[in-house]
């Protein structure tokens, strides 16, 4: 699949994106890769080559040439890049400043269309009425008042039909309407200080452990330099002793220290009695104990006999949306409940001892993390709760068998178990996720973006036009956005391919940098950076957006109830003020 069927225009980032991609041994590469980006001109760009003089602003444009000499004209600037070697592309006007406030105005004419067509209406009305006397308004009184005593009878009768009517139209709603579900508060894992792994204590832990060859260590070395990962990131108690030990008895007690320390923190900040939970889901993609990770919570916090408990494993790190997708559901028959959603991974049984490139990748991006996540249907709770649950769209390509393959968990050559990611991912992960904003679309954009996505759509079906699809602005539906830190190339991809800025990217970029890819709880940890920083208002609509294996692309609209302050033991906590910083690539630098 082509990447530009869903980017509008060629307005690439200037800045070149780092390879995460290595040679194999059979010629394929290995997943997570990004192509170097080209600068297009811009309209700026244009204007500042094609100026014809070397007065005022032209000169410090041009700041090499003589002060009495012209500056270059286009065509002779273009003849010189066409010498040297280099494509030349005409700027992207989509893109300049000047359109951009047509295509505001546009939105927003569309938008407020019903409100601009009644204004004049209404004006015309009040015109009309002040030039009318107080005697014609007499005479319109009396003859309606003699009108309304012929049809007294008539008038009785439609009014009782239609108040029965209406009365057993608003209980038909009030019965049949899904319950509103309200995100009371969550709680993010942060991993002791002596659980961090720097990139130097990683390296030399993997060459000390003895089964990774001399070049699985150098090319998880490269990985980790260019990986967007900071040095702050924690692996499990088990994978710091030397050598290993990463037995059943290790994975549970990765397991408990986590979803308890997520647990505890969220029992503490909203009072709510472990007693009181009625509804439990808990996802793990690759550690499916028996009893289960739901049933180590029951056993631990004394839940009641009656609680309807759930464990999810096997799906990715979009699970996390499954989960409130599930509880969500759930919370519809189930009157004044509360839902707990537990999110996290497992890396003690699953870490990877062999030397296959496409499963070394996850060593290097995979680390600790859960998430806790308390849901109410009361409608009491809402006063008190931070966000209410509005979509949650969900994408499964699992029926075509590359997408099927692209995350996937197998043996290699010398039948070690590990996960292996398909040089396909990134064309998988675009397929996905273009399914998905399709349908999320009409759900959240306003009305303009929708006619223009239609208009385009329309134009290139019945005309067999080759132009772009017109990718919608998903910063008019969105205020923050909350993408699956899932490494810095699913990052820059989307960040590419939807058209967002620096800022909306922030929280996902930080998180990778501080926690790494925590797999399900990621978005969480995300969604804490941006009240950490405080830029979540009241009405401010919130988008997460995971993917998984299978392969899925799922994504959860929230919207903010008030303005939304940090909880205590945030994550973030002691360390908020020294983000965001800025992602180096180590070979850059080098």
């Amino acid at each position: 699949m082509n990447r530009s069927d869903f980017r509008s225009g060629g307005g690439a980032s200037p800045q070149h994106s780092a390879h995460l991609c290595e040679q194999s041994g059979d010629g394929a590469s290995a997943p997570l890769a990004l192509e170097n980006t080209y600068h297009h001109p811009t309209a700026m760009d244009a204007r500042r080559l094609a100026c014809p003089a070397p007065r005022g602003p032209c000169r410090r444009m041009f700041p090499s040439s003589p002060k009495n000499q012209r500056a270059p004209c286009l065509r002779t600037r273009m003849e010189t890049e066409r010498r040297r070697g280099q494509s030349w592309r005409l700027p992207d006007f989509s893109q300049s400043v000047n359109l951009k406030y047509v295509k505001l105005g546009y939105h927003y004419l569309v938008t407020h269309f019903l409100t601009l067509l009644l204004v004049p209406l209404m004006a015309a009305i009040l015109l009309e009425a002040a030039r009318t006397d107080l005697d014609e308004l007499r005479h319109l009184w009396l003859r309606l008042k003699y009108n309304l005593q012929l049809t007294t009878i008539a008038t009785i009768v439609s009014w009782l039909a239609c108040s029965a009517f209406l009365v057993f139209g608003t209980a038909v709603y009030v019965t049949t309407r899904p319950r509103p579900v309200y995100l009371v508060d969550y709680a993010c894992y942060r991993p002791p200080p002596e659980l961090k792994a720097p990139f130097r204590w990683f390296v030399q832990q993997s060459q000390l452990c003895g089964r990774f060859d001399e070049w699985a260590v150098e090319f998880q070395r490269r990985i980790l330099e260019r990986s967007g990962l900071g040095q702050d990131t924690c692996l499990p108690i088990a994978l710091h002793y030397s050598p290993p030990r990463p037995s059943m008895s290790a994975a549970r007690d990765e397991a408990e220290q986590a979803m308890f320390g997520a647990l505890d923190s969220l029992f503490r900040n909203t009072g709510v009695k472990p007693r009181d939970i009625g509804l439990l889901v808990v996802n793990c993609g690759l550690f499916s104990p028996t009893p289960s990770l739901s049933a180590m919570i029951v056993n631990h916090y004394k839940l009641r006999g009656n609680v309807r408990s759930f464990n999810l494993a096997g799906m990715g790190c979009s699970a996390g949306v499954i989960a409130v997708d599930l509880a969500r559901d759930l919370l519809q028959v189930h009157r004044a409940t509360y839902a707990v959603v537990v999110s996290t991974e497992n890396l003690t049984r699953n870490w990877y001892w062999g030397n296959r490139k496409s499963m070394l990748i996850p060593n290097c991006l995979f680390r600790v993390g859960a998430a806790a996540v308390l849901l109410s249907n009361r409608s009491a709770d809402r006063r008190r709760a931070k966000y209410k649950l509005l979509h949650v769209v969900r994408t499964h390509h699992g029926a075509d068998d590359k997408a099927f393959r692209g995350v996937y968990q197998q043996q290699d050559e010398a039948g070690i178990v590990g996960v292996s990611l398909s040089k396909y991912l990134m064309v998988i992960a675009g397929e996905a996720l273009k399914v998905n904003i399709t349908t999320l679309g009409p759900l959240v954009l306003p009305v303009s973006e929708q006619l223009l996505f239609f208009a385009t759509l329309l134009a290139k079906k019945l005309f067999a036009a080759k132009a772009k699809p017109y990718i919608p602005d998903f910063k008019l539906a969105f205020d923050h956005f909350c993408i699956h830190a899932g490494g810095r190339a699913v990052i820059d991809e989307l960040e590419k391919n939807l058209q967002l800025r620096p800022a909306d990217v922030e929280a996902s970029r930080m998180t990778l940098h501080r926690f790494g890819n925590t797999s399900s709880s990621s978005i969480w940890y995300e969604l804490s950076y941006t009240e950490a920083k405080g830029r979540m208002r009241k009405g401010h609509r919130l988008w997460q957006i995971a993917f998984g294996s299978g392969f899925k692309c799922n994504s959860a609209v929230w919207q903010a109830l008030r303005h939304v302050k940090p909880s205590p033991d945030s994550p973030w906590e002691g360390c908020i003020d020294c983000y965001p910083v800025e992602i180096i690539d180590a070979t850059e630098s080098n």
